[in-house]
């Protein structure tokens, strides 16, 4: 092989390598390669964000989400809530957000919260943590903490 074209081989290779270092700010990550995941589909102020789920402080949850079980993280205090409905729902409801990225209070650990339609309501499309908010002062629905933190970061926002 020419040698010439071992020096453009080699100088390519090390602006790639360089290129790389400099977007990680040097962190030795090691190669990229695509995963396969499981992705699902949440609310928050009404559009619909995707996230993953990778980590929960349940054990049985962790294990019917096919997660890793993190103990360590149901200790966090103060992330944002993820609210899911449970029992008689609308039709296309998903979990909602409390935050997404972007916002100061953005972190890819939540706290789940369990909602709730009383008897005798009819069950609403919830799309924002407000309205979710407004509707248990109302009396509409009840919140309930359920201890678990969820890691979930949001991975797209918007469709």
């Amino acid at each position: 092989m020419p040698r010439r074209f071992l020096s453009v081989t080699a100088v390519v290779l090390a602006l790639a390598a360089g290129t790389t270092y400099a977007a990680t700010r040097g962190l030795p990550l090691g190669p990229a390669s695509a995963a396969k995941t499981r992705a699902f589909k949440g609310y928050y102020d009404g559009h619909k964000d995707t996230f993953l789920v990778t980590d929960v402080s349940n054990k049985a949850q962790a294990t019917a989400l096919k997660a890793n079980y993190s103990a360590g993280i149901g200790r966090v205090k103060g992330a944002p809530p993820q609210y899911f409905v449970r029992g008689t729902a609308a039709t296309g409801q998903l979990s909602v957000f409390g935050s997404e990225p972007g916002k100061s209070d953005y972190n890819p650990l939540w706290e789940e919260f369990f909602v709730t339609w009383k008897p005798g309501m009819t069950p609403v499309l919830l799309v924002k943590d407000d309205q979710i908010k407004s509707l248990a002062k109302a009396k509409k629905l009840t919140l309930k903490d359920a201890h678990i933190v969820l890691n979930a970061p949001i991975t797209k926002v918007g469709k």
